[in-house]
């Protein structure tokens, strides 16, 4: 080696000290959720406050340095610092924008969002906040060289660093162990708001629930499925028509109680009892991620959060019975439940009056129905037929664009999707206003059953709710256990032919005398197949609404 070669690769800065600085960044300007939320704590006040304060300071600083050192190589710290300067950046944002945290279940959200998704999201606010965050840090790492090591001496020095970060990291927890557990436990959510550990921390373990799923084998649910006897003296098949809402909370049904009329067809329905209306169904999740796959498991919420491998579900069921099943998506997908079962997306499609920049209202879905129906298996279809419709309903933060001029009544609307800038009221009118096109389409949804020849039948039931600026939180996907009534607490509607009530024996003045009850999205998978009577082990009795409703 040359002394010039020798002066060039030891010239500039050793990867660690780049960490150091990036670290000392990440922990201050690109947390400032966490030092928002830290600073609003009652424990904050005073000296002691403040010492608490540098105390957290240093131990996310050392969590991150800790992180770093492992990957302290030349090539890796710039792509490296972008990649957690981006995480930072992005998760800043939607922190402080609309009060969301970050843990496994958002990043699960993140990985599955869709253009259209993306589309809704994007503003000034966010480029705004993804320059203040990374460019200064960027623009020091770009003008700093970096200086080469022999990877020996490279490897002894991360690992120095790494062990000398774990030893600060356990000084901090014994200065501040009593005030930090005590935090900790009051005030869970700030541990979903260290950016960016919160992200690496919620993609491992995300990774670690979904690989054992990817080698086990699909587990069979059903198998014993079969047609009940209701079947033999049919003159016209069944047809079930499950609507899987989006993002409807319960608490702005106006059938349900709500001051605005936001459900007058539901509301008129229920008053000449062809509806039973139930407000008080807690969902599976607090996102479409989770709570989609949860409700057609036969698992509940319990057992398919607590289950790693993943299991057949109610299309599986019914489709092993011998019934035609269609699932028809104007959202985001199937989340793989539609995999074995014919399926159809209708929010790219181009209907007139209906679909406008690159997404469809959800009305789409009833056009062309008879045709789709026509198409399924013959065979299968003359016994019954199983329809899901997935809503775009009430899906934000871009309410405005969820329903169409005529269904618009309650006005000024908000029409940004930086809704912390919106009046509270104009924000509650644009989502008011997809409530109230959501009763339009179950209302033709249900004319559209009547209008048909046999027993029918409509579940509809949201997949989880909305948080509108309470307590300055926006959307959905909070931790189940942070998040408030109003993501957890859905609308679910049933109706119900007069001909399917003699079938079922299952009234629908029974099935409203039943909607006081604590109802969860467990009910669906043993209602729906207690509806069309198909006799199976994993039907729990108990959980069908209209078992024994006569």
């Amino acid at each position: 080696m040359t002394a010039g070669a020798g002066r060039s690769a030891g010239a500039g800065r050793n990867p660690l000290s780049l960490n150091l600085v990036l670290a000392g960044w990440l922990a201050t300007a690109g947390n400032l959720p966490f030092w928002q939320s830290f600073r609003a704590l009652p424990e904050h006040a005073g000296l002691r406050g403040l010492g608490f304060a540098l105390v957290a300071l240093v131990m996310i600083a050392a969590l991150l340095f800790a992180l770093l050192s492992l990957l302290s190589w030349r090539r890796l710290v710039r792509p490296l610092a972008v990649l957690l300067l981006l995480i930072a950046a992005g998760s800043t944002h939607f922190m402080l924008a609309y009060g969301i945290v970050i843990d496994a279940t958002m990043v699960s959200n993140v990985l599955n969002t869709n253009a259209t998704e993306v589309r809704d999201l994007m503003s000034w606010q966010m480029l705004l906040s993804m320059v203040l965050v990374m460019a200064p840090p960027l623009a020091w790492l770009a003008r700093t060289p970096v200086r080469v090591l022999p990877w020996a001496s490279q490897l002894w020095r991360n690992l120095a660093a790494f062990a000398v970060s774990l030893c600060v990291l356990v000084a901090c927890l014994l200065l501040g162990y009593q005030q930090l557990a005590s935090v900790m436990r009051n005030h869970k959510e700030l541990r979903y708001r260290v950016n960016p550990l919160n992200t690496v921390y919620a993609t491992g373990r995300l990774m670690t629930e979904r690989v054992p799923r990817t080698r086990l084998p699909l587990a069979p649910v059903g198998e014993d499925a079969r047609l009940g006897p209701s079947y033999a003296a049919q003159t016209a098949p069944p047809v079930l028509l499950l609507v899987v809402g989006e993002t409807a909370r319960a608490q702005n049904f106006s059938v349900g109680g709500y001051a605005r009329e936001t459900t007058p067809h539901l509301a008129r329905r229920k008053a000449a009892g062809e509806i039973a209306y139930f407000g008080n169904v807690r969902s599976c999740g607090t996102n479409t991620q989770v709570s989609v796959p949860c409700m057609f498991s036969h698992l509940g919420r319990v057992g398919y959060g607590a289950t790693a491998q993943d299991h057949e579900n109610l299309l599986d069921v019914f489709a092993r019975a011998g019934l035609a099943v269609l699932w028809i998506d104007n959202q985001s997908g199937c989340k793989g439940l539609c995999a074995r079962v014919p399926s159809v997306e209708t929010r790219t499609l181009d209907v007139p009056k209906l679909c406008a920049d690159g997404e469809c209202l959800d009305e789409v879905m009833l056009a062309g129905l008879d045709a789709r129906i026509a198409a399924l298996d013959p065979g299968r279809a003359a016994r019954g037929v199983v329809i899901v419709m997935h809503q775009m309903g009430s899906h934000g933060p871009a309410y405005h664009r969820r329903s169409p001029p005529q269904h618009k009544p309650f006005l000024p609307e908000c029409t940004t999707n930086a809704l912390q800038e919106c009046p509270n009221a104009a924000l509650v009118n644009a989502y008011d206003n997809s409530i109230r096109y959501t009763d339009h389409v179950l209302d033709a949804t249900i004319a559209w059953l009547q209008r048909r020849r046999g027993d029918a039948a409509m579940i509809y039931v949201s997949d989880h709710g909305e948080s509108l600026g309470e307590n300055n939180v926006y959307l959905h996907g909070l931790p189940y256990a942070l998040a408030p009534d109003q993501q957890t607490r859905v609308p679910m509607v049933m109706w119900l032919s007069a001909s399917m009530q003699r079938r079922t024996g299952a009234t629908i003045d029974c099935l409203q005398s039943r909607a006081d009850r604590p109802l969860s999205h467990d009910n669906l998978f043993h209602t729906a197949l207690g509806l069309m009577d198909v006799r199976t082990a994993a039907r729990n009795p108990a959980l069908d609404l209209s078992d024994g409703c006569g």
